[in-house]
């Protein structure tokens, strides 16, 4: 009777990086794990890197959560690989600086922050946006005012991973309100430390900032996560997104928040989307920003039919006027619009700074389901993004949208009090 196969190897910890994740590869795989294999053997026998390994769902059988991801710096013809792609640049992060506020580095000075950390009773003192005035219009043609009072907890307890081009963690608006140290990791540079590199102004250093602040606006109780996968340029891989992804999830974020894409799908992040919603992950997508009849990937998977049409929410960007923004994608795919044109928030360097992108518009709506899950809910969690979606305001009736009817969702822009009053929120005081 033949010996019983040796059971497979396990990593330290499952999904966690076991190559350096700063090494760029020019193509990344799938290895479907079976009984006996080790990490250093199934890379031997690829010819690459093994970047995670997850062996969580070995013992019941299931792809998706009993295989390895492999980096591969050279071309391989291993049997073992599957769903090889393109890894290297394959994703960007849309938006643009489009305003700076000069010589802002003091106006954070002076307890002003105390918005981000906790209490809001004066946040909208007069009727107007107190922390940033700049966003008092935006923030009102979302309902966020009654959108607060009907979530007093403001997305407390609730986090939320920002995967984009790093942080300023230095930044007195959000060094207060970010996860545990322990939950952060910059896979661009291959350390601990997500912070933003680069210069203001040029390519995208500032995004991920700008993207952060605009979530803490919506939902100051809420806990960023901060995740580094692009560089200064605003480029990333597709390795460096799905172990962000994982990681995410391993780590406790309840919302992710994908200010990226890609006009290429990528089965690799898919995947890792797969896994994240199957835990009650909820996902946001920014839908890019060609001006172009369809959107980019990850965003591309909401309304399709790859079983994740309820649990990610692509976004698009309107103007103040509702009407799409000329930068903006839109298609049968988009879910919801949000406001994405001059949207202000935290920059390096202790600033302040606008940027305009659906990469802006998308935080707007990863905050507002913070602050629906920072409540006690009556409706079930995993139908929240398309619930925001189907509470959105019309914006159909205006002419100027005429050409893209059914294209910028199925309603529209995004009504934060509609959503919260929708899914039930209640008091939990």
């Amino acid at each position: 009777m033949p010996a019983p196969a040796a059971p497979i190897q396990a990593a330290p910890t499952a999904d966690v990086p076991l190559a350096a994740a700063a090494a760029r590869f020019g193509s990344v795989g799938n290895v479907r794990l079976r009984d006996g294999d080790t990490a250093s053997g199934v890379a031997q026998e690829t010819g690459g890197q093994i970047l995670t390994w997850d062996t969580s769902g070995c013992a019941a059988g299931d792809a998706d959560t009993c295989a390895a991801l492999v980096g591969l710096t050279q071309p391989s013809s291993s049997p073992r690989l599957e769903q090889v792609e393109s890894n290297r640049d394959a994703l960007s992060g849309g938006g643009a600086l489009t305003a700076m506020m000069g010589g802002a580095i003091s106006i954070w000075a002076g307890g002003a922050i105390s918005i981000w950390a906790g209490g809001a009773i004066s946040i909208w003192a007069g009727g107007q946006y107190q922390p940033i005035p700049q966003n008092t219009a935006l923030w009102k043609q979302i309902g966020l005012p009654w959108a607060q009072k009907l979530a007093p907890h403001l997305g407390r307890g609730v986090t939320v991973a920002v995967i984009d081009s790093g942080i300023d963690l230095l930044h007195p608006a959000l060094r207060d309100a970010l996860s545990d140290p322990a939950t952060w990791q910059d896979f661009y540079a291959g350390d601990t430390v997500p912070q933003e590199e680069g210069t203001l102004g040029t390519g995208a250093y500032g995004h991920g900032t700008n993207v952060a602040g605009i979530v803490l606006q919506i939902a100051p109780g809420a806990r960023i996560m901060p995740l580094r996968v692009l560089g200064p340029d605003g480029s990333g891989d597709v390795a460096m997104v799905a172990q962000a992804i994982d990681w995410a999830v391993a780590h406790g974020a309840q919302v992710i928040n994908l200010s990226l894409g890609s006009t290429e799908a990528s089965s690799i992040i898919e995947k890792a989307l797969k896994k994240a919603t199957a835990k009650g992950v909820l996902v946001v997508a920014s839908a890019g920003n060609a001006n172009e009849n369809r959107i980019t990937y990850p965003a591309a998977l909401a309304r399709g039919d790859s079983g994740l049409s309820r649990a990610i929410l692509s976004v698009g960007s309107v103007n103040g006027s509702d009407v799409k923004s000329s930068f903006s994608n839109y298609g049968d795919a988009l879910e919801l619009v949000a406001p994405g044109e001059a949207v202000y928030a935290p920059a390096p360097d202790g600033r302040m700074a606008g940027w305009s992108g659906t990469s802006m518009a998308a935080p707007m709506a990863s905050g507002g389901l913070a602050l629906a899950l920072g409540e006690r809910l009556s409706d079930k969690t995993a139908t929240l993004p398309d619930l925001m979606a189907t509470t959105a305001a019309y914006v159909y009736a205006n002419s100027a949208n005429s050409a893209y009817v059914g294209k910028l969702g199925p309603r529209g822009r995004l009504n934060l009090p509609a959503f919260l009053m929708t899914a039930g929120v209640e008091d939990a005081d």
